[in-house]
This record gives C-alpha cells, sequence and structure tokens, in this order.
C-alpha cells in the first residue's frame, strides 16, 4: 500500500511538472527578454526645414541600443534641441541600466528630474526613454507591446479624425459638409473641430478667453450645425478649446453647444483649478475632456477626485509613457471614466496609443489625423497602421512594429546623434 502510495504522488509530481513547466517557446522568451543593459543611447533629428504637404515633423525619436544587438525607439516633441539637452542631461542614468527594468528606471528617472522643478523637456524625455524601452522588452520576448500589457481588451479601436488646420486632400476645417462627406466615405463617424479658437472669436481665445459674445456663440456653432445637417446624428462632433477660455466662457460655450449631441468638450480651460473644471463638469450635460496637457498619474488622480472629468485623455509621449498611460487609464477604470487617447503628434505616439488602448478595458475614441498617417508618417516608417473603415488596429510584430524607413536617413531628412554610450 505504502509502495502504491508513493507511486501515486510520484506520478502526480510529474503531472504537476509537466503542467507548469513553461512551453520552450516561453522559456526562449523569458531569456531573451533579460538583461538588456543599455549600452548606447541616441537621438534622431528630423529636418525642420522639411515640409510635407506642408507639414514639418517636428518630433524626436529616443534610441536605445542594448548588448545584445536590439535597438528600442521612443519618441517625444515638439522641437530638438531642448529635448536632445535634457537627454543628454539624463544619459549618465540610462546608460548601463537593464532596460526590462521598466519600473525601476521609470522611478529613477522620476525622482531625478521632480527636483528641477516635474515637468517639461526632462520629463517628456522620461517619456520617450520609457516607450523605447516597451520596444525592446517587446523584441527581446518576440511579443507586440500590447500583449505585454495584458493583451487585447479590444478588437479593435475606433477613431475619430483631427481638424487641426490638417488637410484630407486639400479639404480643411472651412468646409464641414465636404469634410463629412470625406470621412464617412472611409467608414470615420467622429470629427475633432476648432472653431472656438480660430475665426470670429481667435482674438479675445489668444488673450485668455475673458468675453465672448451672443454673435460670436453663434458664429462658432456654424460648423457644428452644417455637419448635423449634412449627416444628421452619423457624425460624431468633439469640440477642442485649446485651454483658451475662463470658467463664465466656458459655461456659455457649453451651455450653447448642448443641443447638437457633442461627444465631448475637449480642454475648456487650462487644468491649473480642478475645482472650476469639477464646476464645468456639473453645470452642463456635454461629456468634459482633459487633458494631453497633464502628467503623471498623480496629477490624474487630483482630476479625478474632483470629479473635474468625463473623458480622460493622455498623450504617451507627454504624461510619462506607456507604463504611466496605462497606469492612469486603469485607474480612471475605477471611477468608470473612459479613456480617449491624444495622437496628434510623431508616428511613434501613434504606434505607441494604439498598443496602449488595444489593452485598455475603458478605451472610448481614438484621436487619429488623416493627413499624418496617411501622408507624413510613411515618409520615415514602411507600415504605418491606418484605419479601416473606421477602426485601427495594432501591428502584430514583436515590439512597437516599427518598420523604419531608411531612406529618410540617406536622404538626410533624419540625422542621428549620439549622446552617449559605454
Amino acid at each position: 500500500m505504502t509502495g502504491c502510495g508513493w507511486r501515486r504522488r510520484d506520478w502526480l509530481a510529474a503531472a504537476g511538472a509537466a503542467l507548469f513547466r513553461p512551453s520552450p517557446e516561453a522559456a526562449r522568451a523569458a531569456r531573451a527578454a533579460g538583461p538588456l543593459k543599455i549600452t548606447r543611447i541616441e537621438a534622431v533629428r528630423f529636418d525642420p526645414e522639411l515640409r510635407i504637404q506642408g507639414i514639418a515633423p517636428n518630433w524626436m525619436w529616443v534610441r536605445l541600443h542594448t548588448d545584445a544587438g536590439l535597438m528600442g525607439t521612443g519618441e517625444t516633441y515638439p522641437g530638438y534641441d531642448a529635448h536632445a539637452g535634457a537627454l543628454k542631461e539624463l544619459a549618465r542614468f540610462i546608460l548601463g541600466r537593464d532596460a526590462t527594468e521598466i519600473e525601476r528606471l521609470w522611478q529613477d528617472l522620476y525622482y531625478q528630474i521632480s527636483y528641477r522643478p516635474l515637468g517639461g523637456a526632462e520629463f517628456r524625455i522620461l517619456s520617450a526613454v520609457n516607450i523605447a524601452q516597451w520596444d525592446l522588452v517587446g523584441q527581446a520576448a518576440g511579443l507586440p507591446v500590447y500583449k505585454l500589457l495584458g493583451g487585447r481588451a479590444q478588437a479593435r479601436l475606433r477613431v475619430y479624425n483631427t481638424m487641426n488646420g490638417w488637410t484630407l486632400y486639400g479639404l480643411r476645417d472651412h468646409d464641414p459638409e465636404k469634410v463629412t462627406e470625406f470621412l464617412l466615405a472611409r467608414g470615420i463617424t467622429a470629427v475633432k473641430i476648432y472653431p472656438y479658437d480660430r475665426g470670429p472669436v481667435n482674438p479675445y481665445a489668444r488673450h485668455g478667453g475673458t468675453f465672448i459674445t451672443q454673435a460670436e456663440l453663434r458664429q462658432c456653432l456654424d460648423p457644428v450645425q452644417r455637419i448635423r445637417r449634412a449627416a444628421g446624428d452619423e457624425m460624431e462632433i468633439a469640440l477642442d478649446l485649446s485651454s483658451k477660455w475662463n470658467l463664465p466662457c466656458a459655461l456659455q460655450i457649453a451651455r450653447s453647444l448642448e443641443p447638437y449631441g457633442i461627444l465631448y468638450l475637449e480642454d475648456p480651460m487650462l487644468p491649473d483649478n480642478l475645482e472650476a473644471y469639477a464646476t464645468l463638469a456639473r453645470e452642463t450635460s456635454i461629456p468634459v475632456c482633459i487633458s494631453e496637457r497633464l502628467g503623471t498619474r498623480f496629477r490624474f488622480r487630483e482630476m479625478f477626485e474632483a470629479r473635474a472629468v468625463d473623458v480622460v485623455m493622455w498623450d504617451a509621449t507627454w504624461c510619462g509613457g506607456i507604463s504611466e498611460a496605462k497606469k492612469i487609464s486603469d485607474m480612471a477604470d475605477t471611477y468608470k471614466i473612459p479613456t480617449s487617447p491624444h495622437t496628434g503628434g510623431g508616428p511613434i505616439l501613434w504606434y505607441a496609443s494604439i498598443h496602449t488602448a488595444t489593452a485598455l478595458t475603458n478605451f472610448y475614441i481614438m484621436e487619429s489625423v488623416f493627413h499624418l498617417y496617411n501622408d507624413v508618417y510613411p515618409r520615415f516608417l514602411r507600415n504605418v497602421p491606418a484605419p479601416v473603415k473606421g477602426f485601427v488596429t495594432p501591428p502584430e510584430a514583436p515590439g512597437l512594429g516599427l518598420e523604419i524607413e531608411t531612406k529618410a536617413f540617406e536622404r538626410g531628412e533624419a540625422t542621428v546623434e549620439l549622446i552617449g554610450a559605454v
């Protein structure tokens, strides 16, 4: 009987070992994913004189090389010189570190730059470094970033198109009917427009948005009304106020828009007084969205606790990177607040946002810019994700899935600067 008992236990142990033993693929991925020593840091500058149908590439890439021969790429914007200077200052805290220790390096850089104080180019560099680390770890593990973040929570991501002076094959903001027709033909059923910091109220908006007349309110409603007449409720309308206004003006604008079923009202005020935002959120039926202007989960926590927001927006190249974007959204989810990522920057922001949003259970809708993903980004990357029938999905290649267009470097449109090496 004792012998039979031992045999049974031996069998159970063997079965358990087989059950919990990692697959050969998983074991290889675990070995490949670390440590990855960061041995070289580069910055990529884009030609500021280059114009692609009027658009200049105003972003900067950060490239982290490792002793395993892998290179991860991150991004921030706008401009180069201030960011390159910040990267040179922070390079000594990055070189020699294990790129797979994403949380540890984020925290170490965060505490370094918090003394200066927190913000500006240094914090945007932290964001770029973090994105590059996720790209590296995904490459090492042979997995796309969204799988490292928890896997596919969204089968596909609904997008809206931002009309912030960008063109749709020549169509611009001032022709809302044709813009609406163009987007609907491509399955894009939401648009963001900017009538309150252009046109009739621009002089007031530029100087702090302290007053708006009834006539100006009616003029700013014109593109909203024209879209509604052209498409009814088939086209969702978001409005960005670019943080130009004070509370009384923001309330007037919101109340004038309430009959039109607005998707959300983005950044009507600067996010420097959350009590004012809480008042606005209580006083209007339009969802209030803020903001790519905030960084770190700590600032967003204050916003959530103040009940100052209905839709949360972050920019992965400004808020602290992919790590922080995911944490902000997960925190928002505990307040039943959805996420709408900001993507109106460079191409790697676009990739990073798609991967992150794919892993979010509280994803709402994501910004996209037809002119950027269709005309500008493909000059620098060969496999730019493009929405199909109004939805976009991430690349399945390891890491961010970037396929960099080397011809841009050969043409001198992108140049590499060595920041540091060990």
